[in-house]
């Protein structure tokens, strides 16, 4: 129940307009706002619309070549900052991890044992430590190629989408990798150096389309490079999730 904004360019791109539009969004989820830069990582529990951190970011942001950005509405976990998005965290060849995500997971096999060791208390970052340990696991040994890299990305999110809503976002340092599996909620479209992709279109532009179901897609330089098979993990919603949505005026 958050949205999700990411950016992959072969170039530095004004993002700007792009972002304010995005975060407008906020009144409909208020619980925080994180966002990957090239200046860093920021989040705050507070509505997006409010903060007086943001503004001044976006006043002063250089154009980007990567960005990841969230705005959280509340549905696991307490509103605090150890619960906004984007996670991150290094694996152990050192390279840095950074996931944003929109969902819930209901099939939390595997999970459990990040209850007492997380910042936090959210499904998300439970779900984001499982996975840094997937790829320490296949990283134990020896290091991995891009490929290899992008197939245990991929092999890890085909074998927890069942049952779970996974719009997701990772970056690795040099590929995006993006996935959704419920349908009608990430869309895409290609600007002149690069990809642009959000929950919801941000603009007018008849250019944007809906992301592909059920399969992660690789972007590195604002192009595809990798494309998984598709898997069969799309999310059916629950009873709950339909009530959330009307709670929230969806």
């Amino acid at each position: 129940m958050c949205e999700l904004f990411g950016f992959s360019g072969k170039n530095n791109t004004n993002l700007t307009n792009s972002l304010k539009s995005f975060f407008s969004h906020s009144n409909m989820h208020p619980h925080g706002w994180g966002m990957m830069y090239s200046g860093g990582i920021v989040r705050e529990p507070v509505k997006a619309s409010e903060s007086k951190l943001l503004p001044l970011i976006l006043k002063s942001m250089e154009p980007q070549k990567n960005m990841l950005a969230h705005i959280r509405y509340a549905t696991v976990g307490s509103v605090k900052e150890e619960n906004c998005h984007p996670f991150e965290g290094s694996d152990i060849s050192g390279r840095e991890w950074t996931m944003i995500h929109n969902g819930t997971i209901y099939s939390v096999k595997g999970t459990y044992k990040y209850y007492k060791t997380q910042s936090g208390d959210t499904d998300s970052e439970r779900l984001f430590l499982s996975f840094l340990d997937k790829m320490n696991d296949c990283l134990s040994s020896g290091s991995l190629s891009e490929r290899a890299r992008f197939n245990t990305v991929a092999a890890f999110i085909a074998d927890n989408a069942p049952r779970n809503k996974l719009n997701l976002m990772l970056f690795d340092g040099e590929l995006l990798y993006v996935h959704k599996n419920l349908k009608n909620t990430l869309s895409f479209r290609y600007l002149d150096d690069g990809i642009l992709i959000s929950t919801q279109p941000l603009d007018n532009n008849t250019l944007w389309m809906p992301f592909p179901m059920a399969q992660v897609i690789a972007f590195k330089n604002g192009r595809e490079v990798y494309r998984g098979d598709r898997h069969k993990g799309v999310f059916v919603p629950t009873l709950e999730y339909i009530t959330a949505l009307d709670a929230m005026n969806i």
